[in-house]
């Protein structure tokens, strides 16, 4: 007797032959490929690739369809990034074995001289927020980049992560606290160190407004108080306030368990050294490159980026490395 055939679910066909479709086009493949450490508008991508922003529209609605890309709206800009796949779901592998196919196709020297006449008018716009905005800024970066604006790729990145039910967050240079009830409620204990009273103050009021009975709060310098572990380390704009960043993020690497996972959002490299004095700056954003080996050094392993473009010209990077587990790497 022949047993029965499987025939799949209609749903998860369609799924992935919209899959198989996106990937299917080489001007989406391309436009892949230049997502890969940058995010752009569809005008700025329009013109890279010279094509009507119809057409670009088309092909972004096609990627997005087959989940490839994602969008975030800020104003009325909206910006496309690469999505992270998931390696569990239906069609997660195939995504992966896609964008790391893209990854090795070279960009052409046209299409970088189009990228690099994207960013010459990135920094223009910067440059005329800096005019619009220079008296208001108080010395926080949050003008420029606050948490709404890379709260929803940060937690894109932290959930894709699996912690145990006990597992433990340190959070380093809080702030006022904003993103500690995220990590409450993902994590059974949480620290979290700032070397300010008043921002641990703030902080503070946080926590006792969401009545969040698990987070501890330390007035300390983060690479002086260098006792305790934690699973999942948490960088949120502060590695710009270290005079040494490479040797601060060696040390707070060692914060990270075996295993463990570090968290890091910081601008990309920018030009705008108003910041310094304005927003107490000394680093004036990243290269993607000095971070990935600064990491490295550390004995840190590179996993997800997402790349975040906001509408005043600035372009975010948010990273996971990891330790691997059984790593003693010391300095």
């Amino acid at each position: 007797m022949n047993s029965p055939v499987t025939v799949p679910d209609q749903q998860q066909s369609e799924r992935l032959a919209a899959l198989c479709k996106a990937g299917g086009d080489s001007l989406r493949l391309n436009v892949l490929r230049a997502l890969a450490n940058d995010s752009f508008g569809v005008l700025e991508l329009a013109q890279i690739f010279a094509i009507g922003q119809s057409g670009m529209s088309h092909h972004l609605k096609v990627l997005a369809q087959a989940e490839l890309v994602a969008t975030r709206r800020e104003g009325n800009a909206i910006f496309y990034r690469r999505a992270l796949p998931d390696s569990l779901g239906l069609g997660g592998k195939l995504h992966a074995a896609l964008l790391e196919e893209v990854d090795g196709l070279p960009l052409s020297g046209e299409m970088q001289a189009r990228i690099h006449q994207v960013q010459q008018r990135r920094a223009a716009t910067r440059q005329d927020f800096f005019l619009r905005v220079e008296e208001k800024f108080r010395a926080q970066q949050d003008l420029i980049a606050g948490l709404a604006q890379y709260r929803e790729s940060l937690l894109a990145l932290l959930d894709k992560l699996s912690f145990e039910p006990g597992a433990t967050a340190l959070e380093v240079g809080p702030g006022d606290g904003e993103f500690l009830p995220e990590l409450a409620r993902r994590f059974a204990r949480v620290t979290a160190l700032d070397n300010s009273p008043t921002m641990l103050e703030l902080a503070r009021q946080v926590c006792q407004r969401e009545r969040l009975a698990n987070v501890n709060l330390q007035l300390a310098d983060a690479l002086g108080n260098t006792e305790g572990q934690a699973d999942c380390v948490v960088l949120n704009m502060v590695l710009h306030h270290f005079s040494d960043p490479a040797a601060a993020l060696g040390q707070l690497a060692e914060r990270v368990k075996p295993g463990g996972s570090l968290l890091l959002t910081e601008l990309c490299s920018h030009d705008q050294g108003w910041a310094r004095e304005a927003c107490g700056d000394l680093w004036l954003g990243f290269e993607q490159d000095d971070l990935l080996r600064w990491a490295c050094a550390a004995g840190l392993v590179p996993g997800d980026s997402l790349y975040v473009g906001l509408r005043n010209g600035f372009q975010l990077q948010v990273r996971h490395f990891q330790r691997p587990a059984g790593n003693t790497h010391h300095q």
